[in-house]
């Protein structure tokens, strides 16, 4: 089942907590014009912050709240006039028994019709001066008057002339015929309209500002402060910092960069929002919480008694995250009884992933939303393809980890087990730290090589120091011994892995005779060279690997062979095979690598890349042997073969 990825009233992270928050501010300020920020990244739960925060007023009928999304009149209408109308039609809607606001309304649109019109005529049609159309303007007025008022019908000249007389009838009073004038008279009827409402707030909630282009993120703000804040106002603006720190450097580009400690930008961003809210991202127990609440609603009916008293244990939780870790089996199985098989599947995930996600999705709930959803609809993939039963949710889940957060790590594994079905870097990765977990504490402590173990003396030491992939290999199920092909199948939405006619199970023979015996990888390499580049090359990529992880490399590993009789069928390969054995730990390697290559290497490049490859190993005085083997040390004086 797929997760909605929308606003909502469920509160499963405790965004209530945010919201009540909000609403006590609102209410705690009186009549005082009022202005609050609601950041926090994409994902990261402003929109259902709002929803909840109209639920926190829905009983109070001394408050009206209206929902107003710039970003669904994008590019369709002025900004200004948009969020007024948008307010006065919700006002008349929640209202309409006041004859006072109708009354109100009316004149206020008037003007906001002024507005509109002017707009699209082009320019300001309140000019500085006079404050009213000019003459020069009243045949553009005219014709986007006919345009917005008649719905394309005809009007005559006389019409014209009544509607422009209509809409500057509220500018009669002569203290309103400058612009500064017009907008304080605009303010004090928008004040009227509130009291005509007989309301004690109104409360407008803005969302996806940040999904407004520059132009109009901005208009809207100074929409907000330049006509509509006024006293019994406030406005609940939901916005990415970042974004509309971006909006203002594009809408004024020739600000300075700063002032003082503070950008421009920032300063301007807090001149306009009194009181900001930063939602923070989600923390180990919380994702944890979040993920059980969200498998277990995917398979839970929502409104049914047990998800409530699921969703109460989580809220409890969520209230002293540090005290705990989130919804344990025990306090469920108190409160809910025997732990059904969809919830035992939700706890599982839930402590598989929970790590992982906080860390890499950043405890954004959108991206772990997401995460899942993706998760589901291989899920899907599988059982219409009629391989469900091969494919365990968590190996599935594991292995997307690997695919989203450390996609380096994850491509060598895919090139691996796409042949045989298993990864011999994990296999090592699981083998060396399983052997460390087994060390008596006090031969943990760093000694010498030899005391360190084989974790250290893997090629693979970059991934091996990363924490990322340690606790990644930790996390439960193992994989060593699981056929990971129907799982990298499922996954083809990345890319494909498995071209036309291939036939896995002679490729995963072939590769275990070119790691074996010189004789089989020649009989390997026969029919190998049937095949077209590109799965040769997937073929050198496993064997490759294969070399990377081996433990001894003071003796010749197996698989040598095998890139030696690859480089001759494709001549492509013989510069990785050189860059392969640079990569190789040098202090480690024995003298077969600076030997035998001489007939292999025939490309100029790679002859090139070799003989200074070579040049540094007769350097490596911490080798010997390899020193030798490459011209270097007491033998230095000759030339070394290769």
């Amino acid at each position: 089942m797929i997760i909605p990825d929308n606003e909502t009233a469920i509160d499963m992270i405790y965004s209530e907590a945010v919201s009540a928050t909000v609403a006590k501010v609102i209410r705690d300020s009186g009549n005082e014009p009022l202005t609050v920020g609601v950041h926090g990244d994409w994902g990261a739960g402003k929109s259902s912050v709002l929803l909840m925060l109209e639920d926190a007023f829905s009983e109070d009928d001394r408050t009206s709240v209206v929902r107003f999304n710039g970003w669904l009149f994008q590019g369709l209408e002025d900004a200004k006039t948009v969020i007024i109308e948008t307010i006065v039609e919700q006002l008349l809607r929640d209202r309409a028994f006041t004859t006072k606001l109708k009354d109100a309304s009316k004149k206020l649109l008037k003007r906001v019709d002024l507005m509109k019109v002017a707009s699209k005529a082009g320019g300001l049609a309140l000019t500085g001066l006079t404050g009213i159309p000019s003459p020069d303007m009243l045949g553009g007025l005219m014709e986007q008057g006919k345009k917005l008022l008649a719905g394309g019908e005809d009007l005559t000249v006389g019409d014209m002339t009544g509607y422009v007389k209509n809409v500057t009838d509220c500018l009669n009073d002569p203290e309103a015929e400058t612009l500064p004038a017009h907008i304080h008279a605009f303010r004090v009827e928008f004040e009227e309209l509130l009291a005509a409402a007989d309301i004690d707030r109104l409360v407008v909630v803005v969302d996806d500002l940040d999904r407004c282009l520059p132009a109009t993120a901005i208009e809207t703000l100074e929409a907000i402060r330049l006509f509509l804040f006024v006293p019994g106002a406030a406005f609940v603006i939901a916005a990415d910092e970042g974004m509309i720190e971006y909006a203002v450097r594009s809408h004024f580009p020739d600000l300075p960069l700063s002032s003082g400690p503070s950008t421009y930008a920032r300063n301007y961003l807090e001149k306009l929002i009194q009181v900001p809210f930063r939602l923070p991202p989600l923390g180990y127990v919380e994702t944890k919480i979040y993920l059980t609440l969200l498998v277990a609603g995917s398979s839970l009916d929502t409104g049914s008694a047990p998800f409530d008293t699921l969703l109460n244990l989580g809220r409890e939780a969520l209230r002293r995250p540090w005290d705990g870790n989130g919804l344990s089996r025990g306090v469920i199985e108190e409160r809910l009884g025997a732990v059904s098989a969809e919830l035992e599947n939700a706890l599982i995930l839930a402590d598989q992933l929970a790590l992982p996600l906080a860390e890499g999705a950043q405890g954004n709930p959108r991206q772990i939303k997401r995460f899942l959803n993706t998760l589901n609809l291989r899920l899907a993939i599988a059982d219409a393809r009629g391989i469900g039963d091969d494919v365990n949710p968590a190996v599935l889940a594991k292995l997307m980890l690997a695919e989203r957060f450390k996609a380096d790590f994850f491509e060598r594994l895919e090139v691996e087990a796409a042949v045989s079905g298993s990864s011999i870097t994990v296999a090592t990765l699981e083998e060396a730290l399983r052997k460390d977990d087994e060390e008596p504490e006090k031969s943990k402590k760093p000694a010498t090589a030899k005391g360190r173990g084989q974790t250290e003396r893997l090629p693979e030491d970059d991934l091996l120091a990363s924490e990322w992939v340690r606790r990644w290999a930790l996390v439960a199920p193992a994989l060593a011994d699981e056929d990971l092909r129907p799982y990298l199948f499922v996954s083809r939405d990345r890319k494909a892995l498995f071209t036309a006619g291939t036939n896995l199970a002679l490729k995963e023979d072939w590769i275990e005779k070119l790691c074996g015996s010189t004789l089989g990888a020649r009989a390997a390499a026969v029919e190998i060279a049937k095949l077209t580049p590109g799965e040769i090359e997937q073929i050198f990529d496993v064997v490759a690997a294969r070399i990377r992880a081996a433990t001894d490399l003071k003796k010749r590993p197996g698989g040598i062979e095998g890139l030696a009789e690859l480089c001759k069928i494709s001549a492509n390969l013989q510069t990785p095979t050189v860059r392969l054995l640079a990569d190789l730990p040098s202090g480690q390697l024995g003298p077969w690598a600076a030997t035998g290559w001489d007939k292999i290497f025939t490309g100029a490049e790679a002859k090139r890349e070799f003989a200074k490859l070579k040049e540094g190993w007769a350097k490596l005085d911490e080798n010997k042997p390899l020193q030798l083997a490459a011209g270097g040390g007491r033998s230095g004086r000759g030339k070394g073969t290769g």
